[in-house]
């Protein structure tokens, strides 16, 4: 069963479970863009951010290979 998700103005297709990894990425990847915007991209906070994405890239590839 398929459901929409709108989120910054896109509608990513999703499955229920399916596909919430991507969805997570995507937002986690929205975030860290404008903290980097706001504070630039060697800022603490962007930095973590970033490693969380890495996280959930990295489980994400895991997944598909």
């Amino acid at each position: 069963m398929k459901r929409n998700i709108l989120y910054g103005g896109r509608i990513v297709k999703t499955l229920l479970k399916g596909n919430t990894l991507l969805v997570q990425i995507e937002m986690k990847r929205k975030v860290m863009y404008n903290m980097a915007k706001k504070f630039g991209y060697s800022h603490p906070l962007v930095v973590s951010c970033s490693q969380e994405l890495d996280v959930l890239l990295n489980k994400y590839f895991e997944k598909v290979s």
